[in-house]
């Protein structure tokens, strides 16, 4: 009896019927930059240099982590293809550059067409509201490394920007101004602390009806990331950001240092923004301390801009014009001996 690799678990004709239930799908994120459809070998992009004068490629490459256990517990899949995208465009436009192409992994242990439909119809919206082509991908289905029901996602993603206007923290100072973006909710990361606390501990079910927020946990936890790539590229024309700052694994006091000169201290101002219920919640259910909080979370600020004193007035408005909802968080101060990084005050 001869063997086939759909008997081993691989099936080829699958692959191919969501290949082509998906070109279309893909085909409305391009404009006339991507050359060829999907199916080749490789994606392909024609860059437009005629605006730049020494233009240099930013790329980024993420996940959507232990969230996918969300989405699989709740049996909803429509919103992991954003978190994917987003992830990816907001850490591209911490640098100042303008995402222009995005690519996925998407792995299976047993494919399943409708279901990879619906992740790549999400990656097209979160592509679509960034301003960047879904130029390719790769699905693989792994039985033995995934149970049949479950599957991961990746995505990589690249963009541009001329290298004087690259956004690199340099230019902070003392009592320059942090404006935060705020979050749509947990966005992608924390989620390994989340199941601990909501479903190992508490043993919540996922489409309880939760008073304090309004919704289900499930509609809650899997509202997706925030992609913040048309804002800050507006802002980018007419304002000097001097840094920029994805809150993302990591929360306010791993990720605020990255962009700080290392002479300079951020102070957050605790209660200058609304902290989303959510991180209440599991706070209080989890007994949380709240360095570990901060630590692991977004608290309802998915981005930080770091701004001129002069410009935070003019910023905020510009912001509220765009209908995206900012607050002045804190400053940036000189760093004393032996602080850290980020200090919080009242």
């Amino acid at each position: 009896m001869s063997l086939t690799y759909k008997e081993a678990g691989v099936d080829i004709d699958k692959q191919n019927l969501l290949i082509k239930g998906i070109k279309s799908i893909v085909k409305s994120t391009h404009g006339p930059e991507v050359i060829g459809g999907i199916g080749g070998f490789a994606g392909r992009f024609r860059l437009d240099l005629s605006s730049y004068k020494d233009p240099v490629l930013v790329s980024s490459t993420d996940g959507v982590g232990t969230k996918i256990k969300i989405a699989l517990m709740a049996d909803s899949h429509e919103n992991i293809g954003i978190d994917l995208v987003g992830m990816i465009v907001n850490d591209i436009i911490v640098d100042g550059a303008n995402p222009m192409f995005f690519l996925d992994y998407m792995a299976m242990g047993r494919l399943n067409v409708e279901r990879g439909k619906v992740l790549v119809s999400g990656m097209a919206r979160g592509c679509k509201e960034a301003g960047c082509a879904l130029i390719g991908g790769e699905t693989a289905e792994m039985p033995g490394i995934y149970r049949d029901d479950e599957y991961d996602l990746a995505g990589f993603g690249v963009g541009i920007v001329d290298s004087d206007k690259i956004i690199d923290g340099s230019r902070i100072s003392a009592k320059d101004v942090l404006i935060g973006l705020h979050s749509s909710g947990v966005h992608s990361n924390g989620y390994s602390l989340v199941r601990k606390v909501l479903f190992d501990q508490e043993k919540l079910d996922i489409d309880a009806y939760i008073e304090d927020l309004g919704k289900t946990l499930a509609e809650e936890l899997l509202t997706p990331t925030r992609i913040y790539v048309k804002s800050v590229m507006n802002i980018l024309r007419s304002f000097e950001i001097r840094g920029i700052v994805h809150v993302t694994g990591g929360g306010f006091i791993d990720n605020i240092p990255r962009v700080l000169p290392g002479r300079c201290c951020a102070v957050i101002r605790r209660g200058s923004w609304p902290v989303l219920p959510i991180f209440s919640f599991m706070q209080d259910l989890g007994r949380i301390e709240d360095f570990e909080m901060y630590r692991t979370f977004n608290m309802g600020i998915g981005m930080v801009l770091v701004v001129a004193e002069k410009d935070a007035d003019d910023l905020m408005l510009r912001l509220k014009g765009l209908k995206e909802p900012a607050s002045v968080i804190g400053y940036v101060r000189s760093l004393k001996k032996g602080e850290e990084r980020v200090v919080f005050e009242q």
